[in-house]
């Protein structure tokens, strides 16, 4: 939810959610960091491509100051049919990610949470606003801005170059 409910929110940073333990989490704490938020899935055909790769953009680029935001999401095909902790186990111990794992949201209809509904109205896809399926790839830049959107086909590899430029890192 945004901190200030009566101004359209101008920035990821004015987001609170809720990490995978269910404590609230203060977007504002990643200012100054390029954000690449997806929404999830372990038991998606695009799972251990996308994870791998994630695993392996985050471990390259952490330390330069890129953050993956891993929301949970069960609205494509039931495919994330498990408890927070059971995705935890999941990503953290088969996968060895290391980057924030989110509670479980809805990414679209009217119960998507709010962090989704501003990054949709920011970048819409080709097919309007909603995320076609898991795996959608949001990339924000330091302040806090929307800059790009990838279909979930987009391997997190392919989009490095971009993450590399908006981390100010010469080729």
């Amino acid at each position: 939810m945004a901190s200030d409910s009566s101004a359209q929110p101008k920035s990821v940073h004015e987001f609170v959610v809720r990490d995978a333990r269910g404590n609230d989490v203060d977007l504002s704490i990643y200012k100054g960091k390029v954000l690449l938020i997806v929404n999830v899935a372990s038991q998606c055909g695009l799972t251990n491509s996308n994870y791998t790769e994630m695993t392996e953009l985050y471990e390259k680029y952490r330390e330069l100051g890129l953050e993956i935001l891993a929301f949970p999401c069960n609205q494509f095909g039931n495919q994330e049919p498990g408890s927070n902790e059971e995705v935890l186990e999941f990503a953290c111990t088969r996968f060895k990610a290391e980057y924030p794992i989110f509670d479980k949201v809805d990414v679209n209809g009217s119960n998507a949470a709010p962090i989704y509904k501003f990054l949709k109205s920011s970048k819409g896809g080709l097919f309007g606003d909603g995320l076609k399926w898991n795996f959608t790839k949001f990339l924000v830049d330091k302040d806090g801005n929307v800059v790009d959107r990838y279909a979930p086909t987009t391997s997190p590899k392919s989009i490095e170059k971009d993450v590399k430029k908006l981390l100010g890192i010469q080729k």
